[in-house]
């Protein structure tokens, strides 16, 4: 149900270092067929062929929709964070604001609702930091990373039936010092942050000041 992301969104690879091996020869996706349908994802088996064996197999592909990550940032260089529980690990996980994207949703757009909804904040300059494949070995979709300049709190949250969030502001140095800690270990949301470092480095000196608002990170 989900369109699978372009095998090579990046012709022409830096990284290739001269005289290096040729590059790995990309499948040829072919027919997929669903296995099990959820509510978030879909498993399905996909069959690809290897251009110049001609190995034809069949592998699990997940089809998701695209995700969002926010970056709201206070006019004091702070980053808002939220505390939720995750059930996949069984714990309470620190987390950047997000969400899914719905299907035709532009991808700014659905981070700022998402903001908006968990949070009660908003702001300006919304724009895309970076793009990455969650786990391109098995998941099929992208996450859209959002910078949001000067959020503030604008309206009441409305989080879904299951969501119970505890919000707090920190400053952005402090929320990268305890992503190098080790306490915060959502792999996307540490990906987001490595996004932001280089942007906070330009534009700290016209941050000051804290607001902490409940315990935190």
């Amino acid at each position: 149900p989900y369109p699978m992301t372009p095998p090579n969104d990046h012709p022409g690879d830096s990284l290739a270092m001269p005289g290096s091996p040729s590059a790995p020869s990309p499948w040829t996706p072919g027919e997929s067929r669903p296995l099990l349908p959820t509510r978030v994802f879909t498993v399905t088996a996909r069959t690809f062929t290897h251009p110049r064996r001609g190995t034809r197999k069949e592998f699990f592909v997940i089809e998701a929709p695209d995700w969002g990550i926010a970056l709201p940032v206070t006019a004091a260089g702070e980053l808002v964070l939220v505390q939720q529980y995750r059930f996949g690990i069984a714990q309470l996980s620190w987390e950047l604001p997000g969400g899914v994207i719905e299907r035709g949703e532009d991808p700014t757009a659905a981070v700022v609702r998402e903001l908006a909804e968990e949070t009660g904040y908003a702001g300006h300059a919304a724009r895309v930091l970076g793009v990455v494949h969650p786990n391109p070995a098995i998941f099929a979709n992208r996450c859209h990373i959002i910078l949001i300049e000067d959020v503030a709190p604008r309206s009441q949250v409305a989080w879904d039936a299951d969501e119970e969030l505890m919000l707090v502001r920190r400053p952005i140095d402090t929320v990268l010092a305890a992503a190098r800690a080790g306490r915060i270990t959502h792999a996307l949301m540490l990906n987001a942050l490595f996004l932001l470092e280089p942007w906070w480095r330009e534009h700290a000196p016209a941050c000051t000041g804290s607001a902490p608002i409940r315990t935190g990170v």
